[in-house]
């Protein structure tokens, strides 16, 4: 894989910490304003949990994915932040859920307890609802202050909430707890992850682009390697989940296992499960280059995504 300069994308990988930084501070910063302000808009408990969900630390990969996809298309605002906090909002709300009894049962996210231990079941599973229009109030934010058209917003809209819903997410999530308990073969697994975890991963890629106002063309090539990095980063944390330690993790590692899920590891190894990680990053960028798209900075990233060890 390499970029358009001809430098290979591994040589620049040690950049990748930097995109991060500057995703994780200013989005943090902004979701740190929209948690007190719906605490005054949404009283009492369930207030005060949409805060915590939201202030819910991560690496915010989606939202450097956001940047990343809006600067390869010439974007130039800094607002573009914006639009990655509501990206990370939706991310917030499937995490909330995910964690939940009937779900993966899991007390830990992120090294502190998950929603529903901090407050009860009832409190998260409205808080998981309620912050998917959290996320509408900061992406029409994000338009604003991006100065977008409503037929722009209009359709980052409709791309950010396909994502997060039936036809991505949802359905996805749907699949995973169906799949619990028996063998799924590779194109079912393939399924179950291109909604659960790469639709809204594409979408980050997509939004990118959009909030830039490119062309139809650009913002395929970005979808289509936001669809191949999304496969390779649930693969990568497949392989995390045997491989690294719930302190390193920040939640509890072998969850797949106890859980009896297939997975890419289950079913290939972990040593081809890796390998196959990295041959969807080199796909992902080859469909940038294939657009003629520059590859520096999603580049550094996809590298990121399958090589990181938390």
């Amino acid at each position: 894989m390499r970029g358009t300069d001809s430098v290979p994308y591994a040589a620049r990988w040690h950049s990748a910490p930097a995109l991060l930084t500057e995703a994780r501070d200013r989005v943090d910063a902004l979701l740190a304003a929209w948690s007190e302000r719906i605490r005054t808009i949404v009283p009492g408990r369930t207030g005060e949990a949409l805060g915590y969900a939201l202030g819910t630390p991560g690496k915010r990969v989606r939202a450097a994915l956001v940047m990343a996809s809006y600067r390869s298309v010439g974007g130039a605002s800094p607002a573009i932040a914006a639009v990655a906090a509501a990206v990370e909002t939706v991310h917030a709300y499937s995490l909330v859920h995910d964690d939940l009894p009937c779900m993966d049962n899991d007390d830990l996210r992120r090294g502190r307890l998950t929603t529903h231990r901090a407050y009860d079941v009832p409190t998260a599973t409205r808080v998981g609802f309620l912050l998917v229009p959290v996320a509408g109030l900061v992406l029409s934010q994000a338009a604003r202050d991006l100065v977008l058209p409503p037929a722009t917003l209009g359709l980052m809209a409709q791309e950010l909430f396909t994502a997060s819903g039936i036809e991505g997410m949802v359905g996805g999530q749907w699949l995973d707890l169906e799949a619990e308990g028996r063998a799924l073969d590779l194109p079912g697994l393939v399924a179950v992850h291109r909604g659960k975890t790469g639709a809204l991963i594409r979408a980050a890629c997509r939004l990118g682009g959009m909030a830039a106002e490119a062309d139809g063309g650009a913002v395929e090539a970005l979808g289509s390697f936001g669809q191949e990095i999304g496969l390779a980063f649930q693969i990568a944390d497949d392989v995390l989940d045997v491989t690294a330690t719930s302190a390193q993790l920040g939640k509890t590692a072998g969850r797949d296992a106890a859980l009896e899920k297939s997975t890419y590891v289950s079913l290939l190894g972990v040593d081809q499960a890796r390998t196959e990680a990295h041959r969807l990053a080199a796909a992902a960028v080859a469909q940038l280059e294939e657009a003629g798209l520059p590859t520096d900075a999603l580049g550094t990233l996809a590298h990121y995504i399958v090589s990181r060890d938390s």
